[in-house]
């Protein structure tokens, strides 16, 4: 009877022990399982807040770039809100109102240049104030930028300050891109206002095209005059005057007995490469660098 007693205990103690390794075991693999999904969890967290702090970040250079150059009017907080961006329209924003910006140092500073504005001006129609029977003055422009009140006002009289200002010398100075056209219609003008008419002039004088650092890039041209001493001097100064840079690299000047002399010359114009804004995209990953 004891003996039976004794088998009964061990097996229910045995029971017991299986029970309790379930358990343990149960318990173990709940863990495991918490800590498996907590891990998965903080992951996730992290790579949300890289992707989060990556989207504050294009948001805060988008909104710098268009509050620098003057798109929009400064926002209320450091960055445009979606309201804000739906209101803004350019066309609309008078200089006043975007001050110390891209846009406004353009319509202001540079158009009021005097440097830039002492550049004689060829006559146009379109630069002539019908009051006065005389080209615009800066002032002037200026007043009809500031009486314009609506957005297509604003855009003509924006076409006009650009048209008819000191900015019109810019463009000439330094073209935004390769014309050889143009490039050679300048030259050809220089030789004319020298009293000299060369026989024939084409693109085909434009050698190459050489990049510089700073996106500055030159063009390389032939000069040839073959004209009295005094006329090609002439050619020689305006070149030289000219608000278009022209480079003079190498040159070969012949006289002979009648009084000719021959100027043949390589040369470098420049134009700019056309500036904009660059838009990069960055990839996050969860692991990895």
């Amino acid at each position: 009877m004891a003996k039976e007693v004794a088998i009964g205990k061990r097996a229910k103690i045995s029971e017991a022990q299986q029970y309790m390794l379930l358990s343990v075991l149960g318990a173990a693999i709940v863990l495991g399982v918490a800590i498996s999904l907590t891990s998965h969890f903080v992951k996730q967290i992290i790579f949300n807040a890289k992707v989060i702090a990556a989207e504050e970040q294009s948001i805060a250079s988008y909104s710098n770039v268009i509050q620098k150059t003057g798109v929009c009017e400064k926002p209320k907080g450091s960055v445009y809100s979606d309201e804000e961006l739906n209101k803004c329209n350019p066309d609309t924003i008078e200089v006043s109102q975007i001050p110390n910006t891209l846009r406004s140092n353009v319509l202001v500073d540079l158009a009021a240049n005097s440097a830039l504005n002492s550049v004689p001006k060829e006559q146009s129609s379109n630069c002539i104030n019908p009051n006065t029977g005389k080209n615009f003055t800066y002032k002037e422009l200026n007043q009809i930028y500031q009486d314009a009140k609506t957005s297509s006002e604003l855009i003509s009289a924006s076409q006009l300050i650009k048209s008819c200002s000191a900015l019109r010398v810019i463009p000439d100075a330094l073209p935004a891109f390769k014309n050889e056209e143009a490039l050679l219609a300048s030259l050809n003008k220089l030789f004319i206002i020298s009293g000299w008419n060369p026989e024939s002039i084409s693109p085909g004088g434009v050698n190459r095209t050489n990049a510089t650092p700073g996106g500055l890039n030159s063009l390389s041209l032939s000069v040839s005059v073959e004209a009295g001493t005094g006329t090609t001097m002439t050619v020689l100064r305006n070149i030289e005057r000219s608000i278009r840079n022209f480079d003079i690299g190498r040159a070969n000047i012949e006289w002979t007995r009648d009084g000719t002399l021959t100027l043949r010359a390589q040369a470098n114009a420049y134009y700019m490469t056309p500036s904009a804004i660059t838009e990069t995209e960055t990839t996050i990953k969860a692991e990895g660098k």
